[in-house]
């Protein structure tokens, strides 16, 4: 053994690419799920409007109107208030000739049919709001 000098072990060239790829597809990785995560997290920050319908049981017109709403569905959260109910007595006296209402977060939008352009224009501009 005297005379010899020690190897210095390299590692093979094709297994440094391999380990250099390895590393990199990591990086990605995580990157990519990183960048899932903050889709997520921020799609699920954003809230949908609310739309009210003061209806009552029964109502031919609230129902037609529920039809129409159909196509939109996906660009707001509804919710019905049955203006019948004794915690709804405010919302009865008020409303009680006119339904179907609808309120657009909270503020006043339509009455007696719904006004399909007027509904779509303000969606519109409170999407563009959350943008």
């Amino acid at each position: 053994m005297a005379g010899r000098e020690p190897r210095l072990q390299l590692p093979k060239p094709r297994s440094r690419v391999k380990m250099i790829w390895l590393w990199c597809n990591r990086v990605q990785g995580v990157q990519h799920t990183f960048g899932l995560l903050f889709r997520k997290n921020y799609a699920s920050k954003k809230t949908l409007p609310v739309l009210t319908l003061f209806t009552k049981d029964p109502c031919p017109l609230c129902d037609e109107a529920k039809e129409v709403l159909k196509p939109l569905k996906n660009r707001f959260i509804l919710q019905e208030v049955d203006i019948t109910l004794p915690e709804n007595s405010a919302w009865y006296d008020r409303y009680k000739f006119d339904i179907p209402v609808f309120h657009l977060n909270g503020q006043f939008l339509m009455m007696h049919k719904v006004n399909f352009s007027k509904l779509e224009k303000n969606l519109k501009k409170l999407e563009q709001q959350n943008n």
